[in-house]
């Protein structure tokens, strides 16, 4: 076995800590490239840095503090374009946020939310085609998000837990602004009537499950918005709000996305 002297050691540590890549240091100073990460992992233990070494604390199991706001938003997202999985190789599920590249401001908004709602963990975004997916890995995942389970939503029950229903009444237009984002929309409609065109904003809500369309009507009811269901062929897939009032209203809370 080879023995470094100390200043060689400490010199390897400060050039780690600098931000020096282990195969750089190991040639800068003919230590095996091994060696150099063994020294690294001892030093990053021995102050904290390790992963691991401090797990984030959940608000429903540890009772740390939760973002009640992002919470209510990145809830609507998940219900709509979220997805809970564990890939083989990962010991840590995963939530994911599909958001398509047409909408930029909405990668934003979604990934302010989970490091709103995640602030002890990392987020990062994956290219795929056409969108990008805003990722955090947690062992909580499923505290947070209880809907989680095998196979689509709209093929489970889906039902808000009490502390759950608790926060969307507290914050409903974040809510309905993250079921809007994921699977609605703001589109201009139009319509002849005695030979003249005339143009009005619409709001759409999408979504296959039965659940998850009443959570949003719920919600707008509670808020003062009136809506309709429009059928897709024989099936009540769409909610749309129309009347002036309730456009109106969604124009201030929500707006188009972006």
């Amino acid at each position: 076995m080879e023995f470094h002297s100390l200043e060689v050691r400490q010199t390897a540590l400060s050039l780690l800590r600098g931000g020096a890549r282990n195969a750089d240091v190991a040639r800068h100073l003919n230590v095996p490239l091994g060696t150099v990460g063994y020294w690294k992992h001892l030093d990053r233990s021995k102050r904290g840095e390790c992963p691991g070494a401090h797990a984030p604390d959940c608000p429903r199991c540890h009772g740390s503090p939760l973002d009640e706001q992002a919470y209510s938003y990145l809830l609507g997202l998940y219900l709509g374009d979220g997805h809970i999985s564990r890939y083989s190789g990962h010991r840590v599920p995963n939530l994911m946020i599909t958001c398509g590249d047409d909408w930029p401001g909405l990668m934003d908004c979604a990934e302010q939310a989970i490091r709103r709602t995640f602030p002890q963990n990392q987020v990062c975004r994956v290219r795929r085609a056409g969108c990008h997916n805003i990722k955090v890995y947690s062992k909580h995942l499923a505290c947070l998000f209880p809907q989680h389970g095998p196979g689509k939503k709209h093929e489970r029950r889906i039902v808000l837990e009490d502390w759950q229903q608790e926060i969307v009444d507290a914050h409903p237009w974040e809510f309905v602004r993250g079921l809007i984002h994921s699977d609605g929309c703001r589109v201009t409609n139009w319509t002849v009537r005695n030979g003249k065109r005339y143009e009005y904003p619409r709001y759409f809500f999408t979504n296959k499950s039965d659940d998850i369309r009443k959570l949003c009507t719920d919600t707008l009811t509670a808020l003062g918005v009136e809506w309709t269901v429009l059928a897709r062929g024989s099936d009540p897939f769409n909610v749309s709000i129309a009347r002036k009032d309730s456009v109106a209203l969604m124009d201030a809370h929500i707006g188009p996305k972006y």
